[in-house]
């Protein structure tokens, strides 16, 4: 096909994948606003053995009075009609999940043929690297989702990419064409690519963070005696949140480290004849490495957990946000090129 050919292919193909994601996020909100009155397994295996045990011996005898007619009692109190409440919001989960893949597959190919189409890697303006953060986002999401059961934070995740896409699509768009001499090096690919999934990392781990603060909330209102929201109780416990952060944020850590400590300082070496100039975006990189090596040093060193680290992990997307969009719009400096 030609280059022309593989430009109309990804100009249809990225809106086409902008409104499957939102088809899987209106799935995944409709899993959130049906919730689970019952506990998901998740929940369950995070709660004290003797609180199972309650639960079990409480299951058993309603089993028994089920038997003898009972058949709108609960097991644990769960209100009569929480199975199928339950049933409703995990088939939007895998619904939405599946649309989710969908949406990923046909942004992969738009991403691919916008390469095509330039002849050259898809990076070269703010409307590519939108593209491709977004793509660098999903693949982190659908990488870590089985192993760490992420599906709860499908609807955050969606709702990021779609954004990101759709305003690149429509205020963003640029035609293909050739790089500025500075871009043409190898190190381009070396250093986006692993600023792009660091970034997509630091994304989800700010959206978990997010959670966290909610769930925490939430559970310390229980703990004074109020009720928490059945769409809150189908998370993992805040506990469990804030671990999972830590280790999306410390697989991102060493990969924008790479990034920007080792690979930017050699593609600027060879683009402009220096390591380091303090330009503005290299200025901002570092204030995104610093923050991440705050948060992982005072986890490390100084046993923070819960709403500090969660706070510092939100203010370090902010700034890495800043350093992505901000300087690129904002900010005249070397790396201008980047701009829309």
């Amino acid at each position: 096909m030609s280059q022309e050919t593989f430009a109309h292919v990804s100009n249809l193909v990225i809106p086409t994948a902008t409104v499957i994601y939102v088809l899987a996020m209106a799935a995944h909100a409709m899993e959130w606003a049906t919730g689970r009155a019952a506990k998901t397994p998740a929940v369950q295996a995070e709660q004290p053995a003797e609180v199972l045990v309650g639960a079990a011996a409480s299951t058993a005898g309603a089993a028994g009075a089920g038997a003898s007619g009972s058949r709108g009692a609960a097991a644990d109190g769960v209100p009569a009609g929480a199975g199928d409440a339950a049933e409703k919001a995990a088939a939007a989960s895998r619904v939405g999940l599946l649309l989710t893949w969908l949406a990923f597959l046909l942004h992969l190919a738009g991403v691919l043929t916008r390469g095509l189409a330039a002849g050259r890697v898809p990076w070269g303006n703010m409307y590519e690297f939108s593209i491709t953060s977004s793509l660098a986002v999903a693949v982190v999401y659908l990488a870590f989702v089985h192993r760490y059961k992420l599906q709860w934070l499908g609807l955050g995740v969606t709702l990021v990419i779609a954004a990101v896409l759709g305003l690149a699509t429509l205020l963003l768009y640029t035609p293909a064409g050739p790089l500025v001499p500075a871009l043409h090096s190898y190190w381009l690919v070396i250093h986006v690519s692993a600023a792009a999934i660091s970034g997509g990392a630091f994304t989800v781990g700010a959206l978990i963070s997010i959670l966290y603060l909610v769930k925490s909330r939430a559970e310390r209102r229980v703990l004074a005696g109020g009720i928490m929201s059945p769409s809150l109780k189908r998370l993992p416990s805040a506990e469990a949140m804030d671990g999972t952060a830590y280790k999306v944020l410390a697989f991102a850590f060493p990969l924008w480290t790479f990034g920007v400590l080792v690979a930017g300082p050699i593609w600027a070496e060879y683009a402009w004849g220096r390591y380091w100039g303090w330009d503005p975006k290299e200025v901002w990189a570092l204030v995104t490495w610093v923050v991440y090596a705050a948060y992982l040093h005072a986890r490390a060193t100084a046993g923070w957990r819960g709403r500090p680290a969660a706070t510092i992990a939100i203010v370090g997307w902010l700034v890495f946000l800043f350093d992505f969009v901000g300087v690129n719009l904002l900010v005249s400096g070397l790396h201008s090129y980047a701009g829309v």
